[in-house]
C-alpha cells in the first residue's frame, strides 16, 4: 500500500493538501485546483476551477506561494499547464 496523505490547508475546513508518491494536489470542497508532481514536472491547474472563486484563490496563492497575477504570467508563459483536474 502507498502512503497518502490528507491535510487541511492553514487548518481550514474544506481546503485539502493531499500527498501522495505522484505528488501534491490542493484540493477546494470538491474539486481538485492544482497538482503539483513529485518528479519536478510541470505544475498543472485545473483549466476550470483555477480561479473559480475568491476563497479558492485566496488557498490556490498560499498554497503556490505567490499572487494570482504570478499563477497568470506562468500559465501566459508556460511554466503551468491549464488542464482538466476533475
Amino acid at each position: 500500500m502507498k502512503a497518502v496523505s490528507v491535510d487541511n490547508l492553514n487548518g481550514v475546513v474544506n481546503q485539502f493538501i493531499i500527498t501522495t508518491p505522484k505528488g501534491q494536489y490542493f484540493q477546494s470542497y470538491d474539486s481538485i485546483i492544482v497538482f503539483v508532481p513529485a518528479n519536478s514536472g510541470k505544475i498543472q491547474l485545473d483549466e476550470y476551477y483555477w480561479a473559480y472563486s475568491k476563497t479558492t484563490g485566496r488557498y490556490r496563492n498560499i498554497f503556490l506561494g505567490e499572487t494570482k497575477a504570478e499563477t497568470q504570467r506562468n500559465i501566459d508563459n508556460g511554466t503551468y499547464k491549464l488542464t482538466n483536474l476533475n
